[in-house]
């Protein structure tokens, strides 16, 4: 399947800058993972292009950490297990390798035959929005997760307000979105009977408290 960055949903220029300085545009696969494997920064590929991945505020940090502490400690000995922002994931289907800030995977890790730092197959996949990349994870990036066969959750949080939406494969192979946006609301990903409260998640993020949360005017410190 082809898809067309050129439209609203794309990431902004410093995101999807390619690399000039190998003085070329057009990349294959086994050229990328050469270079990502020397390279200090990380770099998604799609379709050929390489695109510099924009680094992470403090919040975004934070966020991060409470989310994915908790994960870790309570799948520990469990048959899905999360695995963090360092973790490449391949789609086959679409040529993307990309580096989510949250991959959980289920059954046995499944890597690429001749690279075997790619993982393919998450069930559930946790993006932390920022201001650079909220539309491009809102919009062709979540296409392109669709891709994914085993993937039955795509949930994205946003670290400039108080929100998460999780976007959830129903029955009928359709995704449903739910959406939390207060701090008593409890976060569920279904797939791993996992819950974690909005005020867990941003806790030390210094964020506002929604209007018409139980604190009104408050600050997550």
């Amino acid at each position: 399947m082809n898809y067309n960055y050129n439209d609203d949903t794309n990431p902004p220029s410093e995101v999807r800058e390619p690399l000039a300085a190998y003085g070329k545009s057009r990349f294959t696969e086994k050229e990328y993972l050469e270079m990502e494997r020397s390279s200090v920064q990380r770099h998604e590929y799609f379709q050929g292009e390489i695109f510099a991945m924009a680094g992470s505020s403090i919040r975004h940090s934070i966020i991060f950490k409470n989310i994915y502490g908790d994960l870790a400690y309570r799948t520990k000995g469990q048959p899905c297990q999360p695995l963090g922002s360092d973790t490449r994931v391949h789609i086959p289907g679409n040529t993307l390798y990309t580096y989510p800030d949250i991959s959980i995977f289920c059954g046995e890790l499944m890597s690429m035959v001749e690279d075997d730092d790619n993982f393919t197959g998450p069930s559930v996949l946790i993006e932390i929005l920022s201001p650079s990349t909220r539309n491009y994870d809102r919009g062709i990036k979540f296409k392109l997760y669709q891709d994914i066969p085993a993937l039955k959750e795509y949930i994205l949080v946003d670290s400039q307000v108080i929100g998460v939406e999780v976007f959830r494969l129903n029955g009928q192979d359709c995704w449903e979105l739910e959406v939390y946006g207060e701090l008593t609301s409890i976060m569920e990903i279904k797939t791993i009977n996992f819950s974690l409260s909005l005020r867990e998640i941003y806790e030390g993020t210094g964020l506002p408290a929604p209007a018409n949360s139980s604190l009104p005017g408050s600050y997550l410190s």
